[in-house]
């Protein structure tokens, strides 16, 4: 159980007679499907809560699990509308209805980013029935451990598809929404292989490259149209593909090699889910109104 209880934040400068005190409860440092207030009353002042994304709708890929789901929840938790998206529609619909528990809106929807009809058709259908598309977060991803020696030209098309095309159709298609709304803000995920050489990632590296350029394209061509588009560098991350990878590559060895993966952040672990998502709310709230065509690292250290 979640429980503990935020501390007051408000929207407007109004004296009103204080209410009773309204405990919810708070998130883990998993970050779980809790949502948060619009407004709490402090000496009986209403104040903005801050980083709100009150009236707008967000799309999430990826968001079945690991960051995805996190920031799915951050942002239901700051009162917007979020659209949750995945391959694969169960993960999808478990973290929509755990949001939905907790008094948030969501809804999900299966889509293969890297099919354009696909993404078309759901991006249309959310902008008609859910007041527009005002937020993009290019969550959707897939990894790969190679050199330039072992990498195969099978594993360079899948990550070139996922990754770099996944994220461009996902772009056209929600700019193109947003220009129809006034505008909006995007946040791509990239990598810390986005800004620098990372052992073993050649085309992992190369994908997540892609993902920076275009971030700072979509920055640039659009700064004068109420769109801005920065990108999440994040290091390791511990989210269950992490797990899953270990169990299936290291079998035996999984707490020496998750040890190692730790080690390599100066502050001696990998990040959490929900550390990543409070920096995409940030960069998606209007408290991050002068902020477009940023790399921002999240990596324990390691870029210091």
């Amino acid at each position: 159980m979640l429980e503990s209880s935020y501390a007051a934040m408000s929207d407007t400068n109004e004296v009103e007679a204080a209410p009773p005190a309204v405990t919810v409860p708070r998130r883990s440092g998993r970050s779980g499907p809790v949502v948060q207030p619009r407004y709490e009353l402090t000496e009986g002042y209403k104040r903005p809560l801050r980083f709100s994304l009150e009236g707008k709708t967000a799309i999430v890929t990826g968001a079945g699990l690991g960051i995805g789901r996190s920031i799915a929840w951050i942002l239901a938790e700051h009162c917007a509308r979020v659209m949750v998206l995945d391959l694969d529609g169960g993960p999808a619909e478990e973290t929509a209805v755990g949001i939905r528990a907790s008094g948030g809106a969501a809804h999900a929807f299966a889509c293969d980013v890297t099919d354009e009809a696909q993404v078309r058709r759901t991006f249309d259908q959310i902008a008609a029935e859910h007041g527009g598309i005002q937020l993009l977060v290019n969550n959707a991803g897939i990894s790969h451990v190679s050199t330039v020696e072992t990498t195969t030209s099978e594993a360079l098309d899948r990550l070139y598809r996922v990754n770099v095309r996944g994220v461009f159709l996902c772009l056209q298609a929600g700019v193109r929404h947003m220009l129809a709304s006034g505008g909006g803000a995007i946040v791509n995920m990239g990598s810390i292989a986005s800004l620098i050489g990372e052992e073993e990632r050649f085309a992992y590296g190369m994908s997540k490259g892609a993902v920076l350029a275009m971030t700072k394209s979509v920055a640039i061509d659009y700064v004068k149209r109420n769109i801005r588009c920065n990108c999440v560098c994040p290091s390791r991350i511990h989210t269950p593909f992490v797990d899953g990878f270990l169990a299936r590559n290291y079998p035996g060895r999984e707490a020496e090699m998750f040890a190692k993966l730790s080690a390599y952040q100066p502050m001696g672990r990998m990040g959490k889910p929900v550390e990543v998502a409070a920096l995409v709310l940030y960069l998606l709230s209007d408290e991050a109104a002068f902020v477009t065509g940023q790399a921002y690292p999240i990596d324990g250290g390691v870029l210091r």
